[in-house]
């Protein structure tokens, strides 16, 4: 019987849900981070449990061919990429199991095919950066990411996932940051002002916004530095202040305000110029959303006499490109920024044929009187509402289309759409938005079983 704090030589067989290394010792299952399928490993027990155990990797004994040298120096501390260590064509096999898997044994499905998943580059991909502020012991200001577990911030003044072109911005303004001398925001006393120092940026066109978020409204150092980096950063377009000063682990608040430049960036995706602010929500790998995207509209096959419903439609990123192919769009999304940017994304692309609706999806969607051939859902980690699916299988539009980047709450809503015969899964495609990391996003396309 193992005993906690033993240590214990294992190999890992697995990769499970959340990164972490499995293996077993006799018909007990052993969790460890920071491995990979194939090492021998030496591991000290740090919680034993009747079912399970997780450890602490103590020692490689024998590497994995799966394993690779990381190539971030802060790798075994950062939070922020949890997989740098295992090889990237791995990677990519592990999430597409992963897939497979969690619609097996959650959704119950057992006749299909999860296609193979779409990637691009595995770093320099982020179009995002939000960074936590903090104080070293020193006096200076550290920016980063948090240590896996915590919320000590390991100091970065460069970053391999986000995109080359933010590197320079991080350790420069860091700096400019110090001297301006602002009082940092301390999470235990709830004391300070400045929160985090975020970067968006498109990938296609350059334009980058800068955003602070601080805890009190306005601030005339910030006011007066704005300029200057805007004239210093040839594609910077815009610096603003968002106001948060709720103690929360949420990072934006509800009011921005624009310091110098536009409070938008340009995009060019999927053929369509989007405006886009730092607060709101854009996937963060561009090539890859676009790729999905682009395969989901190429599988429906559109004949351009649909109308189409897009629930949590944000700032209408597969809805625009979708109503240059149909007769008619609804869009409903709940963030009111997201709603003001999908208007006026449509007026800029001359597109006339597209509605959007703000409001919670599990209220405007069910009392809807409109019936669609395709609704589109693209929820939040958490999934549908009970209501959608019931008002899904009220309406039984011909085709649906889920976009999740949660495979186990993916699962659930499908079992629960198909589980009376009214749909059939037809097409599953993975697509990694998140390189070195666990996570995955996952198309799929689900078809009526009642003739139209």
């Amino acid at each position: 019987m193992i005993r906690q704090g033993e240590l214990v030589e294992i190999e890992i067989q697995d990769v499970s849900s959340d990164g972490n290394g499995v293996g077993k010792i006799d018909s007990q299952v052993i969790f460890v981070p920071h491995t990979v399928t194939g090492d021998r490993i030496l591991a000290k027990l740090i919680k034993v449990k009747k079912k399970y155990a997780q450890g602490r990797l103590e020692k490689i004994i024998h590497p994995s061919d799966n394993r690779i040298r990381p190539r971030c120096i802060v790798a075994d501390k950062c939070g922020g990429c949890k997989w740098q260590h295992i090889d990237y064509g791995h990677q990519l096999e592990i999430k597409h199991n992963q897939v497979k898997e969690t619609l097996n044994r959650i959704g119950g499905f057992t006749e299909f095919e999860v296609e193979e998943i779409l990637a691009d580059t595995d770093l320099a991909y982020r179009n995002k950066a939000s960074y936590p502020l903090g104080m070293s012991d020193n006096g200076n200001i550290k920016a980063g990411y948090y240590r896996e577990g915590s919320h000590q911030i390991i100091n970065l003044n460069q970053c391999p996932i986000q995109d080359e072109r933010l590197n320079p911005l991080l350790a420069e303004i860091k700096q400019d940051l110090q001297e301006l001398g602002i009082p940092i925001y301390d999470e235990n006393t709830k004391k300070g002002i400045l929160r985090h120092l975020c970067f968006r940026i498109g990938k296609n066109t350059g334009e980058i916004l800068i955003t602070i978020v601080i805890t009190k409204p306005s601030n005339y150092k910030l006011a007066q530095q704005a300029p200057l980096w805007l004239e210093r950063y040839a594609n910077v377009v815009g610096v603003t202040l968002n106001y948060n000063p709720r103690p929360t682990n949420v990072i934006f608040g509800e009011e921005t305000e624009l310091l110098a430049g536009r409070l938008y960036l340009k995009e060019e995706f999927a053929g369509l110029t989007f405006t886009l602010r730092t607060e709101s929500f854009f996937q963060v790998n561009t090539n890859v959303a676009e790729s999905l995207f682009t395969w989901v509209i190429d599988e429906l096959n559109l004949q351009g006499h649909e109308t189409v419903i897009d629930l949590y439609c944000g700032i209408g990123t597969l809805t625009l490109p979708i109503a240059k192919k149909v007769q008619k769009v609804i869009g409903i999304e709940f963030d009111k920024i997201a709603i003001e940017l999908a208007n006026h994304n449509a007026v800029i692309n001359d597109i006339d044929n597209v509605k959007f609706m703000e409001g919670k999806s599990e209220v405007i969607f069910p009392e809807l009187t409109t019936d669609a051939d395709v609704v589109i859902l693209d929820p939040p980690r958490k999934g549908c509402q009970p209501e959608v699916i019931e008002a899904l299988l009220k309406m039984k539009p011909r085709k649906i289309v889920y976009v999740s980047c949660h495979p186990a709450t993916l699962a659930r809503d499908l079992k629960m759409l198909c589980e009376n015969n009214d749909y059939r899964l037809e097409r599953v495609k993975p697509a990694d938005f998140f390189p070195q990391t666990t996570h995955v996003e996952t198309a799929v396309i689900l078809q009526s079983t009642t003739t139209h």
